[in-house]
């Protein structure tokens, strides 16, 4: 059965009120690796309490849906997302967030490079943490990609981590845990996940730099050319440089009680 998303910025209805976490995961064409990250996500995270895995398929056309619909299917925790086109990983990742139904988002790549083991502990540093909620973003300590990939990410980091200083060494990474509804206050725009440190921090909300492990992709291969990935991440850049500045957001907003 298909779903409307509902994508205004009312919270969802949350029929699950226990849950603590939404695991979103974006993915296009990873009919190979969909299964083992799912296992691997269901595995690690029921040390974090309730939750469920939201997996947005962003206009695949191998059998990444198919493969997914029979999963969830068979497991509640689990739930399919489908763009009747391909949108970009930014807005698949906010579809997945439109539809959670818990107050908390964690969010990995679908290739299986991620290890879903890191979330649990991500998690618990967010809930922990005093004050706005954070942004607990992970940084690969080890980044096990091609080197021609390597290069070109190290250009694009290097030229943001200076005109932005956004204090993240590894913005790029998709592993991270942050508030669903101060997310959803964020603008929109394709390639914003790889600006979310800059976008929170911007809005008042504290960054947090978790070390995460990294891992060869088992299948497939990466659906963004290297060349590609590094100019899109400079072009995008300067279009974040001039949303930063323009953006005034309060430290604090009082209400003074009669």
């Amino acid at each position: 059965m298909s779903e409307t998303i509902n994508t205004d910025f009312r919270r969802p209805d949350r029929t699950e009120a226990t849950l603590r976490a939404s695991v979103v995961i974006a993915v296009l064409d990873e009919a190979e690796n969909v299964a083992a990250v799912c296992d691997e996500v269901l595995r690690e995270m029921e040390r974090a309490g309730a939750f469920e895995i939201v997996f947005v398929d962003d206009g695949s056309t191998d059998a990444t849906p198919d493969i997914l619909q029979g999963i969830a299917d068979k497991d509640d925790r689990v739930r399919l997302i489908r763009h009747d086109r391909r949108c970009g990983k930014s807005q698949a990742v906010r579809s997945g967030v439109l539809a959670a139904r818990a107050p908390w988002i964690a969010t990995l790549d679908g290739d299986g490079q991620n290890d879903p083991a890191d979330l649990p502990d991500m998690l618990e540093k967010a809930w922990s943490a005093e004050g706005d909620a954070p942004l607990v973003a992970g940084t690969r300590v080890r980044r096990n990609d091609p080197v021609s990939r390597l290069i070109a990410t190290r250009i694009a980091n290097g030229f943001r981590a200076t005109v932005l200083g956004d204090h993240c060494p590894d913005t790029g990474c998709g592993v991270k845990v942050f508030n669903r509804d101060s997310f959803l206050l964020l603008p929109c725009f394709e390639g914003m996940h790889r600006f979310l440190p800059a976008l929170f921090q911007r809005y008042g909300h504290p960054l947090i730099n978790h070390p995460v492990q990294h891992r060869a992709r088992h299948a497939g291969q990466s659906k963004y050319t290297n060349i590609g990935r590094a100019f899109v991440g400079i072009f995008d850049t300067m279009g974040v440089i001039w949303l930063v500045r323009r953006t005034k957001a309060p430290g604090r907003i009082d209400e003074r009680q009669s």
